[in-house]
């Protein structure tokens, strides 16, 4: 019998080894969220529907030309001892110029994104909190979430360490300011 030595396993790199070892069943998101797996089931069509709205208003009013992905899995700095957090955000918006999608594998650095965009669902807290943490870490310089529960906008924005040092919240139906590079004010009537 020959014995085999193994390098010890940090239970971080544990946790992320059964993280990227999953097979979800169709349609469900699983994501790696400060040391957390977060599994979400497939959308309802009132969550598409909102994603649609912004899509469509983006692609025609943004000042600059935007790629659009719903389904890039982003790595993204964690804190504390945690691995590298891995989220799938609803909404990934890159300018058009960097092609950031293309040969990209499916687990990205988030380096060039310009915002994520995330509608609640059935754990709004973790979009609320702990997918706003990732991404500013990440130092993605805009957060836009539709918190359906709440019926309002918030664009996040000025990531510094664990969090946005700004933000602009809207209720459904009143206009939203997208900065730069988006430069347009986000319609929500169709929101109510």
């Amino acid at each position: 019998m020959t014995a085999v030595a193994h390098e010890p396993i940090t239970p971080a790199e544990g946790l992320l080894a059964t993280f990227l070892s999953l097979d979800t069943p169709e349609g469900f998101r699983a994501e790696l969220i400060e040391g957390e797996i977060v599994v979400t089931p497939p959308p309802d069509g009132d969550h598409e529907d909102y994603i649609s709205l912004i899509v469509r208003q983006v692609i025609k009013r943004s000042k600059t030309d935007m790629d659009f992905s719903g389904n890039k899995g982003l790595k993204l700095r964690s804190g504390g001892g945690c691995p590298k957090d891995h989220a799938i955000p609803d909404g990934t918006f890159a300018p058009r110029e960097l092609r950031l999608y293309r040969g990209a594998d499916p687990w990205m650095p988030c380096d060039g994104v310009a915002m994520v965009l995330e509608v609640t669902s059935t754990k709004p807290q973790v979009d609320r909190e702990a997918k706003r943490r990732c991404y500013a870490r990440g130092g993605i310089p805009l957060y836009l979430l539709v918190d359906r529960e709440t019926t309002s906008v918030t664009m996040f924005s000025d990531p510094e360490k664990d969090d946005y040092r700004q933000h602009c919240a809207r209720p459904f139906g009143k206009p939203l300011t997208l900065p730069e590079p988006f430069g347009f004010d986000l319609d929500t009537a169709d929101f109510l």
